[in-house]
C-alpha cells in the first residue's frame, strides 16, 4: 500500500497499527486505490471481490467506533472525507 504522512496523525503511538482509526484510515486508502484501478481496468472482477470485502470491513469498523468512542468517529469522518 501507500504510505502518506496521513497515517501518522491517527495513531495513538508510533508503533500504532491495530486501532480502529488507523485500521480505518488503511482501508480507505485500499478502497481508494482499486476504485482508480477499476476506472482503467473494467473486466477485473477478481480484484472487486478483494473492494468489497475492504468497503464490508470499513463499514464493520466505523459501526465499532460510532457504538464505542462516538467523538473519534467523528473526527475520521470528516479527515477522511467518507460519506455517512
Amino acid at each position: 500500500m501507500i504510505n502518506t504522512k496521513k497515517e501518522e496523525n491517527l495513531k495513538a503511538s508510533n508503533k500504532d497499527t491495530g486501532s480502529c482509526e488507523v485500521q480505518i484510515e488503511s482501508l480507505s486508502k485500499k478502497i481508494t486505490y482499486l476504485s482508480e484501478h477499476f476506472k482503467v481496468h473494467k473486466k477485473d472482477k477478481h480484484s472487486s471481490r478483494g473492494l468489497v470485502k475492504a468497503v464490508n470491513q470499513r463499514k464493520n469498523l466505523l459501526k465499532y467506533l460510532k457504538r464505542k468512542k462516538p467523538e473519534s468517529y467523528d473526527k475520521i469522518i470528516n479527515k477522511l472525507n467518507i460519506r455517512k
